[in-house]
């Protein structure tokens, strides 16, 4: 059985928005919301890896130049 509990719409600005109850809370900051038929379907949002994440962006053009690379220098421990 789906657990369910009825809730008020409101507006926020522009937007319509719905408080969402604490047992139906979603975890993190970010949700993906998709319409099917005429029910809205609100879902956590992936958490990307770092790798998925570096894989979104843009490769960088800029040329930095050559990066001088000299030993560390001697630690007394």
């Amino acid at each position: 059985m789906n657990a369910y509990r009825h809730v008020k719409l409101f507006k926020n600005g522009r937007s319509q928005a719905v408080r969402i109850p604490r047992e139906f809370e979603l975890p993190g900051e970010d949700a993906i919301i998709r319409k099917d038929g005429d029910r809205l379907i609100i879902e956590p949002a992936p958490v990307l890896s770092l790798a998925a994440y570096l894989a979104t962006l843009e490769p960088i053009d800029d040329d930095f130049g050559a990066i001088e690379d000299t030993p560390p220098d001697p630690v007394d421990f």
